[in-house]
């Protein structure tokens, strides 16, 4: 993947006991614009929570917006969050649902459970308790909690 190799080495040197987050950040942006989709949502993270920069919740969900369209599994379970209550935008739990089933299917273990509750209760989605157990067994099975 473009950027791959500017990713890990932000990784590499966000995990150092010493790391320059200016340093991180810039590898971070250039891995971005080569469109480095994992790298975008990284910039998401640091966005939503203000590590480094200004917290943004809208520049979070615009990043996280943009890494979900691309695939990125953990986006897509970010934005699904942001979509269920209203972080950077306003509420939508169709959206929700769409982006927590997206997620599961990509392999996030945690949205499982979130399909199954939204199930379960009805939201985004028409209320059918059979497939809520069905994905929230599945969510056990992999010891997936709420």
């Amino acid at each position: 993947m473009k950027g791959d190799r500017l990713y890990g080495l932000a990784l590499k040197e966000a995990s150092t006991d010493s790391a320059e987050l200016s340093r991180v950040f810039a590898l971070l942006e250039k891995a971005k614009k080569m469109k480095n989709y994992k790298a975008t949502y990284a910039l998401g993270t640091w966005y939503l929570f203000g590590k480094y920069v200004e917290k943004d919740i809208n520049k979070a969900f615009e990043l996280f917006l943009l890494a979900s369209e691309n695939n990125i599994p953990e986006a897509c379970y970010d934005i699904a969050k942001c979509y269920e209550e209203g972080i950077g935008t306003k509420k939508d739990p169709n959206n929700a649902f769409f982006y927590y089933m997206k997620a599961a299917l990509l392999g996030d273990r945690q949205s499982i459970y979130e399909v199954g509750r939204l199930y379960y209760y009805g939201i985004g989605i028409k209320k059918n308790i059979e497939l809520a157990n069905l994905w929230l067994d599945m969510a056990d099975f992999y010891g997936i909690q709420d």
